[in-house]
């Protein structure tokens, strides 16, 4: 038994002189670590912060709130990112404003164009449409080219006696004169008149029992055979009523079929023929006097 344990002592000796050897190498060393740290400690005039080491990832200690705010915000950039600077309100108004852009230069192009040509009408070289003349309303009182002045005026050549082509005329006449004033709210810019070319059998009181047929509103002028025929002229208006006839005498009468629209100033701006519907005419009038209004140009209106 005893030789049995005087092994077992002598392994648990040598075991035990590592140990010991190493807590009476570090014990000094510790102490002497302490106390300088503590000597450091009474000489340092502020606290030092030692970093903690090796702390789990799960203890460590971050507000919930500034990581929500950072996702958020993180969410929109990439929102904004992928659909690029533009968003679909930026289309919206790209597209609204390419539109009013295109039909603003259409339509100011089509103004442009209808100015030129109105001015190429006066032009020198070119055969004028309308001038100066001096006729009779139904009331015997004389009306002159100045009394077209103000106004756009829309003048008609024909003759009472005229069996389809005038009535077809003047009930489109009479159309285009309830739709202009109905565009224009009914301002008074618009003058109708309509002046015969045969002053023999046309007589005022003919002239106005025909002409109310159509419409109220038509201006009716006559005159002598050499007033007609020389306010035909200044209208290019083909004229074959023959001179010195008798009372009674049958006679044909050739005119040209068109409707000269004249601007307040008294120059020549368009030409209407069979071809124009109402409703193109119309339109057609409607532009010229939003032109001159656009232009601040005076219209009189009574």
């Amino acid at each position: 038994m005893a030789s049995t344990m005087r092994p077992l002592t002598r392994l648990i000796s040598r075991a035990s002189r590592p140990l010991a050897h190493t807590v009476e190498n570090t014990t000094p060393r510790s102490i002497s670590s302490q106390a300088g740290l503590l000597q450091s400690l009474r000489h340092t005039p502020t606290p030092i912060a030692i970093p903690r080491t090796n702390v789990p990832s799960s203890q460590r200690s971050f507000t919930s709130s500034s990581l929500r705010a950072r996702a958020r915000t993180m969410g929109q950039l990439r929102a904004r990112n992928s659909t690029g600077p533009f968003s679909w309100k930026a289309a919206l108004l790209f597209v609204i404003t390419g539109g009013g852009m295109i039909v603003y230069f259409r339509v100011e192009k089509e103004r442009l164009e209808r100015k030129r040509i109105a001015e190429m009408s006066k032009g020198v070289g070119r055969p004028k449409v309308g001038g100066p003349f001096v006729l009779k309303d139904l009331d015997g009182k004389e009306f002159t080219a100045e009394d077209l002045k103000g106004k756009y005026s829309f003048v008609y050549f024909g003759f009472t006696h005229c069996p389809d082509i005038c009535p077809d005329e003047l009930d489109k006449m009479a159309e285009i004169i309830d739709g202009v004033k109905k565009e224009t709210n009914g301002e008074n810019v618009f003058l109708p008149v309509f002046i015969t070319c045969d002053p023999v059998r046309d007589t005022p009181e003919v002239l106005r029992s025909y002409l109310q047929e159509f419409h109220t509103g038509i201006i009716g002028l006559t005159g002598t055979y050499e007033q007609v025929k020389n306010v035909c002229k200044q209208y290019r208006v083909y004229f074959s009523t023959p001179q010195n006839v008798t009372p009674g005498e049958d006679y044909l009468v050739d005119h040209s079929i068109y409707f000269y629209l004249m601007d307040p100033e008294g120059d020549f701006v368009e030409c209407i023929g069979r071809q124009d519907t109402p409703e193109s005419a119309t339109k057609l009038i409607m532009e010229h006097i939003n032109d001159w209004k656009r232009e601040g140009k005076p219209l009189k209106k009574e």
